[in-house]
């Protein structure tokens, strides 16, 4: 049994750094999975643990858990209500501009469309000797991105839509980036982590600030790029 990376823990909350692939829970679309964070944590801490978020199995960071059910409502009423500050770091294809906003509006499964809003800015930059297509050289940008509302696969989404697709991304990404890091780097990994979060403590009302390095697979790809 892996032994997770517990990030925070008070006597109401708990943060791990979830490794990327590693599921939330149980579901019924990936019968493959194993090992999901709920049960690894219960079983690490020997409590029950309420997951109050999401992040996607490809996503690594933060993973916020609550410790009770009323905790737990809590904590989901301040995601539902934007009131939590995510940031995310991602390695997408392109040069982003060094800001940009992303008002761009989201389908839900049922066909709805919901207001969805990002803030990105650009860290670093980059262009390999790595000729793609009809380019000469690959270029690539290492963004942090604030999304300022919580849909489904909002950062993915937001960013295919810009032409600045996240590498490792399978369903909304480049085949030919997810090919080419695939069959020149082995990587398998979204290239997203979940890096910090900043919200109201909902027992105490302090302000709490969680943080999470990247991980290996994360760490490898800057040193490709040059951004050590």
């Amino acid at each position: 049994m892996p032994i997770l990376d517990i990030v925070f823990q008070d006597d109401h909350l708990v943060a791990i750094n979830k490794p990327h692939g590693l599921l939330v829970h149980r579901s019924s679309i990936a019968n493959d999975a194993k090992e999901f964070a709920l049960q690894l944590l219960r079983d690490q801490l020997n409590r029950h643990v309420y997951p109050v978020h999401r992040l996607d199995r490809k996503t690594g960071g933060i993973l916020l858990f609550a410790l009770s059910k009323e905790v737990e409502i809590l904590m989901q009423q301040q995601f539902q209500e934007n009131q939590v500050d995510k940031k995310y770091l991602a390695i997408v294809r392109g040069h982003t501009p060094d800001t940009e906003e992303i008002d761009y509006p989201l389908r839900k499964e049922n066909g709805t469309l919901q207001d969805a809003f990002t803030r990105y800015k650009t860290l670093a930059r980059a262009e390999l000797d790595v000729p793609l297509g009809n380019h000469p050289t690959s270029r690539y940008s290492l963004v942090e991105a604030n999304p300022q509302t919580g849909r489904m696969h909002q950062l993915r989404k937001h960013f295919a839509h810009i032409f600045h697709p996240i590498i490792g991304d399978r369903t909304h990404g480049c085949n030919k980036q997810n090919k080419l890091f695939k069959e020149r780097w082995e990587l398998d990994t979204m290239l997203l982590h979940a890096s910090e979060l900043t919200f109201t403590h909902p027992v105490s009302g302090a302000e709490v600030h969680i943080r999470a390095g990247l991980q290996t697979e994360f760490l490898r790809v800057l040193g490709v790029m040059g951004w050590e």
